[in-house]
């Protein structure tokens, strides 16, 4: 099931332009073509659940499925049915910073987090 752009944002993950940009790069680095970035929510960290951001060949009933980019620059990320309640609205981004570097995920759906950053509830 791919979602459209308005759908996006109330059922599932939104990919900024920058992390686009990096998930690309990095699956031109793995060369292959029938990865897409899985995000999902396990049970474990500090607070009660964590991220797991991944590539994955896999296709997994009731999966929801968003491309972001286009043409030859579209990526498409997966989100499994039982993590999507907890990741509607979320916002991965991507930062370069001396400060932070990496991946971020800014969920609304959080109601607190750990110290270190790893885990949320």
């Amino acid at each position: 099931m791919t979602v459209t752009e308005s759908e996006q944002a109330q059922t599932t993950v939104v990919l900024t332009d920058v992390a686009a940009e990096k998930v690309k790069a990095l699956l031109d680095q793995e060369g292959r073509d029938d990865l897409r970035l899985r995000v999902a929510v396990q049970p474990g960290g500090c607070s009660g659940l964590r991220y797991q951001l991944f590539f994955d060949e896999r296709s997994l009933d009731g999966d929801i499925v968003s491309e972001f980019g286009a043409g030859e620059g579209a990526v498409e990320v997966v989100v499994d049915r039982m993590s999507a309640p907890y990741l509607t609205g979320a916002t991965i981004d991507f930062a370069d910073r001396i400060d932070a570097q990496g991946f971020t995920i800014d969920n609304p759906n959080a109601t607190g987090s750990c110290a270190c950053g790893d885990s949320f509830h």
